[in-house]
Formats: C-alpha cells, sequence, structure tokens
C-alpha cells in the first residue's frame, strides 16, 4: 500500500471526526453522508443505471465501490443484470436469484463531482444537525432559555442559544421592547415542531407561563414546591395578575414572592420591562378568589351564576373606575386569572335594577293573576319570579306567606294555571297561524313560545331544524361598517345555552333521518383482553367490591 493512499484514508476519517465533533453529531453520519457522496459521483461515472454502492470501513478509511449484478437466467438489462453462465465464471455456486458484487476502480474526481460531492456531504450534516436540535429540543417546551439576539427580522428576533437557534416572532414579543444585535434575551420555549427549511425552536415574552418559569427562579419556595402559581393572567408588558398559595400555612404566600423590599418581585418586573404584577392569595371558593383578584378595589357583594360562568360584582359606587380599571384592565385579568366572565355594577345601579325587576314582577302578577297591589307586592319580595313560579310551587309554600292561608294559595294558584292555559292555547293558535308542524311540535324541550319563535324566523319544521347550527338559535357577533353588531337568534330572550341548542339540532337531526341516535353516543373505550379474561380463559374477578 502506498503512503499516498495511506494518508488519504487518515485524512478522510479526520474530516469526518472534525465535522462529527464540530456539529455535535455521530461521526457515522458524516462516514454515511461521504459514502453517499461518493456513490453518486461513481454513479455519473459510470452510468447512473447502475446499482453502485460506496462503503467506507470507519476503522482504517478503506474504501470501496461495488456494483450490483442480480443473476438471472435471460438478461435484459445489461447495467443490472447478469447471466447464470457468466456469474458462474465468477462464482461456481451462483444461482438465479442472487446477486453478484462487482468491485470497481477508485474514483477520480473531477472538479464538478467534488462541488457535487461537497454539496451532497454539507446538507446530510445539516439535516443530521437539525434533527439533534429537535430531538434535543423537543422536550424542553416549558423552558426558559437564555440567549444572544443573532438578528432581528421583519420584527421576529432570532435568537442563538448556544447549540440552536430559536426565533421569537413579533406577536410574542412585549410591547413597545425592541432588542438589537447581541443582546442578551430570556424567553419561554412553547413550541419545538418539524417544518420544511427545518425544525423550529418558537420563543415567548409574552407566554403567561414565562412569569411562572421566572417566579421560580426568584423565589425558592416556589422551586421546591412549597408556593404553587394556580393561575396567571398577564397584560404584556402592562399590568398582571398571579394567584398563589401556599402549601406550609406558616409561610405567606404572597409575602414570599414580594420578598423583602420587594427585591423578588422587582427581579421579574424589570425582566419584563416594567410590567406591574399584583400577587394575590388563591381560594378555593370562587367568590373569595374573584373579589382577591379584583384587588384593589373593594367588592361590597358576590352573586355567582354557575350554569352560564358569570358572576355578577357589586362595588362602592366610588370603586367603579378602580374595579374595572384603565380600558378595562382590572376586570379583564381579573377574569382571565379566575375563569368567570366578570359583570360590574355599582350599588346604585344594582338598587336601580332590582328596584325595576321588583316593579315588573309586581306589574306581571297584577295582570296575570288579576290581584291587587299588595299581593302581587308579597309574591315578588317572596322570590317568585314568574306566573310558573306560583302555578307549580307546593301550596303549603304559598300559605306560608304571611297573610295568606291555605284558600288564598289555592286561589292564586289556580289562577296561574288557568292563566297558562289560555296562554298557551294562544300560542298554539299563533303557531298553527305560523305553519309550524306537529312534528317539530312533538319534541319535548320546545315550548309552545320557543314554537311560535321559530314560526317567526321561518323554522317550521324538523328539517328546518335539522339544518340550523348553534348561531342559527343564539345569535352571533359580525362586523358591518367596521362595527361589531349582534345579530339576534331564533331564541333571543329564552333561557338556552349553547349545548341545549346543540341537543335540540341533533334532535331534529335523528328525527329527519340526517343521522341515527347510536351517532351521538360517544365511542366506547376500547377493552384490551388481558382486562376482560385471565390467561386461563375465565373472567376476570371484579375487583373493589365489598
Amino acid at each position: 500500500m502506498s503512503t499516498g493512499i495511506s494518508a488519504n484514508r487518515l485524512e478522510l476519517l479526520q474530516i469526518a471526526d472534525a465535522v462529527a465533533r464540530e456539529k455535535s453529531i455521530d461521526k457515522q453520519v458524516v462516514i454515511a453522508a461521504m459514502e453517499e457522496a461518493m456513490q453518486r459521483a461513481a454513479k455519473s461515472r459510470f452510468g447512473a443505471e447502475n446499482e453502485i454502492k460506496v462503503e467506507i470501513n470507519p476503522e482504517t478509511g478503506e474504501t470501496n465501490t461495488s456494483r450490483y449484478l442480480h443473476v438471472v437466467d435471460e438478461v435484459e438489462n445489461t447495467k443490472t443484470e447478469i447471466s447464470v453462465t457468466d456469474a458462474r465464471v465468477r462464482n461456481p455456486a451462483a444461482q438465479a436469484g442472487d446477486i453478484i458484487a462487482e468491485t470497481l476502480p477508485p474514483i477520480e474526481f473531477s472538479r464538478i463531482a467534488t462541488q457535487a460531492a461537497k454539496q451532497v456531504i454539507v446538507q446530510k450534516v445539516r439535516d443530521a444537525e437539525r434533527e439533534r436540535h429537535y430531538e434535543e429540543y423537543k422536550d424542553r417546551v416549558g423552558e426558559v432559555v437564555h440567549g444572544t439576539v443573532k438578528r432581528v427580522e421583519f420584527g421576529s428576533v432570532v435568537v442563538d442559544f448556544g447549540r440552536a437557534e430559536g426565533v421569537v416572532r413579533r406577536d410574542e414579543m412585549i410591547p413597545r421592547e425592541s432588542f438589537r444585535t447581541g443582546d442578551r434575551i430570556r424567553a419561554y420555549i412553547y413550541d419545538v415542531r418539524r417544518e420544511a427549511r427545518g425544525p423550529q425552536i418558537f420563543l415567548s415574552r409574552t407566554h403567561p407561563q414565562l412569569m411562572v418559569r421566572l417566579f421560580a427562579q426568584e423565589v425558592p419556595e416556589i422551586y421546591d414546591g412549597i408556593i404553587e402559581i394556580r393561575a396567571v393572567a398577564r397584560d404584556p408588558g402592562s399590568r398582571a395578575k398571579i394567584a398563589v398559595i401556599s402549601k406550609d400555612t406558616s409561610i405567606d404566600p404572597v409575602g414570599a414572592c414580594v420578598g423583602m423590599r420587594g427585591v423578588r418581585v422587582q427581579a421579574v418586573v424589570q425582566e419584563l420591562q416594567g410590567e406591574r404584577i399584583d400577587i394575590i392569595p388563591w381560594s378555593p371558593e370562587p367568590a373569595t378568589f374573584i373579589v382577591n383578584a379584583l384587588a384593589p378595589a373593594e367588592v361590597s357583594k358576590v352573586v355567582l351564576d354557575e350554569d352560564t360562568n358569570r358572576v355578577e360584582v357589586v362595588v362602592p359606587d366610588d370603586q367603579l373606575s378602580l374595579a374595572i380599571g384603565r380600558r378595562g384592565q382590572n376586570v379583564r385579568l381579573g377574569s382571565q386569572l379566575t375563569g368567570w366572565q366578570i359583570d360590574i355594577l355599582t350599588e346604585q345601579e344594582e338598587s336601580e335594577r332590582r328596584q325595576k325587576e321588583f316593579a315588573d314582577r309586581t306589574q306581571l302578577f297584577i295582570e296575570s293573576l288579576d290581584v291587587d297591589e299588595t299581593i302581587a307586592q308579597l309574591l315578588a319580595s317572596e322570590g317568585f319570579a314568574n306566573v310558573e313560579d306560583v302555578a307549580y310551587v307546593p301550596v303549603h309554600e304559598l300559605s306560608e306567606i304571611e297573610g295568606f292561608d291555605d284558600e288564598t294559595a289555592e286561589e292564586l294558584q289556580g289562577r296561574a294555571l288557568g292563566h297558562i292555559d289560555a296562554r298557551n292555547a294562544a300560542l298554539e293558535a299563533k303557531r298553527v297561524e305560523l305553519g309550524v308542524s306537529d312534528e317539530l311540535a312533538e319534541l319535548e324541550e320546545l315550548t309552545p313560545a320557543m314554537l311560535v319563535a321559530f314560526g317567526e324566523n321561518d323554522i317550521k319544521n324538523t328539517e328546518d331544524l335539522a339544518g340550523c347550527v348553534s348561531d342559527d338559535l343564539l345569535g352571533y357577533i359580525e362586523t358591518k361598517d367596521n362595527e361589531r353588531v349582534r345579530v339576534p337568534g331564533a331564541l333571543d330572550g329564552f333561557d338556552v345555552n349553547a349545548e341545549e341548542a346543540n341537543a335540540l339540532i341533533m334532535n331534529a337531526r335523528v328525527r329527519a333521518g340526517w343521522i341515527t341516535a347510536e351517532d351521538l353516543l360517544p365511542p366506547e373505550e376500547e377493552v384490551e383482553d388481558d382486562d376482560a379474561e385471565n390467561d386461563d380463559g375465565n373472567e376476570a374477578p371484579a375487583q373493589g367490591t365489598e
């Protein structure tokens, strides 16, 4: 073996080793890239239709170039096939279906072939490096990374954090925040995914979890799990609220997060460009939590509606602006933090509203039950909201009202039932007049008033209802002339939520024959055979029964 050839082999391995170390990838990946590059050069030299394979010995650097020929009875392509007779000259045991490897002479690389080989190797190494980046960072979603701004492109910031690059898109930047090339930056990894140009690491400066991670770095009790951040709401660069709770009753979670003279919270504030942070105690009681979330405003009363997930908060008149906050910021963050839709009223507004409700109910009872104002006010003050409440409540609850006896209660209930029957009869006549089908009226969920509303909105049979979507029934918001306008639905004014509206539509689709009742059932979970039977084929015994 000549000295020149030995030097070339040694140099080949040294190059592979150096590239693998520099790019932090497996040396075998680099050698495989070299093999593919040489294979392409060989096909260019001997013909692309040939089946050629190049192997590099990772220990010695020796290169072996072979062409594979399929042994066949009749040769149709001399580039890839060889007859049994010719094959047995090389290997007496050769049979049809075997593959013969023919060693080719070393490849002389031309300038063009060298460039092509270089491109192949560079591309393969880059692909391997990108795959390493993806494998390394795909499990690091949720971490905060430190990096250096590499460049700024159209408002987005490309960050170099050593072994990889990430990008902070413009919409993930804190408003009015700017970075220059070379600046240090901390950001939150919220997504890592493969894309056509390679794996992309997406970073954020506005993600709520960035604040959680920053507090964990500044507050040892959070890092150790003694204090937990239960909820975060941010208006990036302006204001934020975090709800904290301590597992150790001897440790004040708010005080621990603020730190001595506010040093801990100030460190986070400075990192987030002066974002003002309200730290509040979390509570399992929704009302208490909502009151805490609206701090520093004082709250007089909280009324929860769990069905609609809305809460009505009453504040003193002089606290209204503080509770709402500048541009609604305080109540918006409070709503995000608690998960409740918050409506704020002043004490005066609440009083006026309740007085109006009381007057409306009193008038309703006067007209519907043909009673005087005193009796109507007694019913309204006892919490009866409509005629149905009077008609279907147990008689003894009416007779227990001060000034009422059994006879009065029975008379009131009889009048309420009579009013409902008369009203339903009128609605039924209106329903027939509007052409609403009897089949649609058979749906148990629909009241006579709903059927009339459907008729007035051109929903007159089961197929009409089946063709609706929930927005048709509940209404929706659209933009007209740059203004958001609410388009009313067929069931506006009725106490129907989105889930009930969808159930109505699906029931109609079943009746119309569009779908079957089985289509509405949730998919059954597959049960593995091992869970259902023992190895001997017997049923598994029930567990957990007494």
